[in-house]
């Protein structure tokens, strides 16, 4: 047999074990997962992005759909199987997983916030990245928005405006956050799902800890001995986030009837806790 064309072209110098440094796994390949798994390669956030579900078609399918334009991507290795690990609440990952709690992270209201801040630059015509607003607790309906936090160019609009996402407010700032809590069920109710917006959150979450950004996140960690709760809950508070994952918290400046609801965020997930057998 003759020399191959990779052998005529290719001298190998060196002999090396192709181990990734940088490894990212989505599990599930939904429209969730795959708006992660997308906007994970736009932002070049890894060397290897492996997919993981236990439909085998669906799975490979796409797989191959990406493995396909790898010209436009850097990320050299896209990989798929169908083992699973951890696709579960971010409470029960933590205590199958015997991980420590720095280490399981709940997206939780880093969209909520996004959201929070888009809202806020439509009514003000600024950019959102220039709003700045904290939405705390649960992901969702019972979230907490900290109104004393909200400003701009650390102008505080609650101290220009005390009305401020009060009952008594006639500019009705309250619906901002309505609109948050409102919002997935609305795209839920005209598309179907969502995905995109999640899938860029999680992005958003994996290029800190990828990065080692040491950036601020309003994201689920273990609240134990915070806010008076005493209960092994987890709740989006500030977290800085990074290589080792949440290293730090920065303790939000709440007033009683915020830390209010936020234990009462605590106490809805407790009673959902307690019904759960391991």
């Amino acid at each position: 047999m003759g020399t191959s064309v990779k052998d005529q072209l290719i001298l190998n110098v060196l002999k090396e074990d192709q181990v990734p440094h940088n490894k990212i796994t989505v599990v599930g390949v939904g429209t969730i997962g795959m708006a992660c798994a997308i906007s994970i390669l736009m932002k070049d956030l890894a060397d290897e992005l492996a997919l993981v579900d236990v439909i085998e078609d669906n799975l490979k399918g796409e797989m191959m759909d990406l493995q396909h334009v790898s010209l436009f991507l850097k990320t050299p290795k896209i990989a798929s199987g169908k083992n699973y690990t951890v696709d579960i609440l971010t409470y029960v990952a933590w205590k199958l997983s015997s991980f420590p709690k720095n280490r399981v992270i709940g997206s939780g209201c880093n969209l909520d916030s996004a959201h929070f801040h888009y809202l806020m630059g439509e009514r003000l015509g600024i950019h959102s990245s220039s709003c700045h607003g904290w939405v705390l607790g649960e992901h969702g309906d019972s979230s907490v928005p900290v109104w004393s936090g909200v400003n701009v160019a650390g102008v505080s609009l609650k101290n220009l405006y005390p009305a401020l996402g009060t009952d008594s407010d006639s500019e009705n700032w309250k619906q901002v956050h309505k609109q948050v809590v409102d919002s997935a069920y609305e795209v839920i109710k005209l598309k179907g799902y969502t995905s995109w917006a999640i899938g860029l959150s999680v992005a958003d979450v994996a290029d800190s800890i990828m990065k080692n950004l040491r950036r601020v996140h309003p994201i689920s960690t273990m609240i134990k001995g915070l806010y008076g709760i005493n209960d092994d809950v987890f709740l989006s508070v500030p977290c800085v986030l990074g290589q080792n994952g949440i290293s730090d918290v920065v303790m939000a400046n709440l007033t009683l009837e915020e830390e209010a609801h936020l234990k009462k965020s605590a106490e809805a997930l407790l009673g959902i806790q307690k019904e759960l057998q391991f």
